[in-house]
């Protein structure tokens, strides 16, 4: 993992030198500095992380920024290491420039079509898609979701060291829902709960569907909870599987892994890996997640003519 990171952290400050040079008022802090992070833009010049053309008209470029509105960034945008400024780069230029059907290229394990299985999938395609129809209270986003009469849900990762897992298990003993929502990582009724999970007592439907999808049973204790370290994988498949209207509909939908072929987690025997292996184990039909790494998408892109310029840009910042 080390010789991964300093790789790319190489190619972020060589980005910074290269075009940020005579800018760089635009990171925080101001001057450059190599403490083994990457650079980090400023919150106020945060849209410089995502990747645009030259000379792009005032309009379109805006139309690019939109994709993803400012209330929808995560914490760590700024980062040139962000996974959502990268997937805004990619996935957020291929919208506006109606460049999303070079996806067609790239098929799932199941010879199947792997993003672009819809007839509108241009029409309902969007970034942090807000998913609202699983009981949460606050609900979370998709990072890359392809709508319509069949439902893609994509789960964007690039440095990160993992999937993500489940938060009831972090929630400290000083916060104030420990008593309430606090679970020790196992599937068992605890701490006065009636239920099994911490979710479930909240509304959470999680479990109403999982025992449909999956070989977990939701009326038996698991030792450990098969969501702990499976969350946010588990999550997109019931994104990409539950309608809108809550009807389960696993014939419409799945779920995409996009990851950095690069990254050791996502090699065999990573936890992103492992938490993939294991979600696919379980899965009554394991086509409902399939896996895709950004050098396949960019791969694709490099066919057209037209997206050398991304492509270009994706090389020398990201080495893709």
């Amino acid at each position: 993992m080390r010789d991964y990171k300093q790789d790319l952290l190489n190619r972020f400050w060589n980005s910074q030198k290269n075009n940020f040079k005579d800018k760089l008022s635009l990171f925080d802090p101001p001057e450059a500095h190599y403490d083994g992070s990457p650079p980090v833009f400023h919150i106020d010049a945060a849209s410089n992380n995502v990747l645009l053309k030259q000379g792009l008209p005032k309009k379109i470029k805006k139309e690019v920024l939109n994709q993803i509105p400012k209330h929808q960034r995560h914490k760590w945008f700024r980062s040139m290491s962000s996974s959502q400024a990268l997937a805004q780069s990619v996935f957020g230029n291929l919208k506006v420039f109606k460049k999303l059907d070079c996806l067609a290229k790239l098929n799932g394990e199941d010879g199947k079509p792997l993003f672009l299985r819809g007839s509108n999938f241009q029409e309902y395609f969007s970034l942090e898609f807000v998913v609202d129809y699983l009981g949460e209270p606050r609900p979370t986003n998709v990072d890359v979701f392809f709508g319509g009469d069949y439902r893609v849900a994509v789960e964007c990762k690039f440095t990160e060291p993992e999937v993500g897992t489940c938060s009831r298990p972090k929630i400290k003993s000083n916060d104030s829902n420990y008593n309430q929502d606090y679970c020790d990582g196992r599937y068992v009724a605890q701490r006065g709960r009636s239920g099994r999970c911490s979710l479930s007592s909240r509304g959470i439907k999680y479990w109403q569907y999982i025992p449909r999808l999956f070989n977990w049973p939701a009326d038996i204790d698991h030792e450990p909870c098969p969501l702990r370290e499976t969350y946010q994988l588990v999550r997109n498949v019931l994104s990409a599987c539950v309608r809108s209207d809550g009807v389960l509909d696993p014939e419409n939908g799945h779920a995409v892994l996009l990851y950095d072929k690069r990254n050791p987690a996502f090699q065999p025997g990573g936890k992103g890996w492992t938490a993939w292996q294991n979600v696919r184990a379980a899965l009554r039909d394991p086509s409902l997640l399939q896996v895709c790494t950004w050098q396949q998408v960019v791969d694709v892109m490099r066919l057209d003519l037209e997206l050398f310029w991304l492509t270009d840009s994706l090389q020398q910042k990201y080495g893709l």
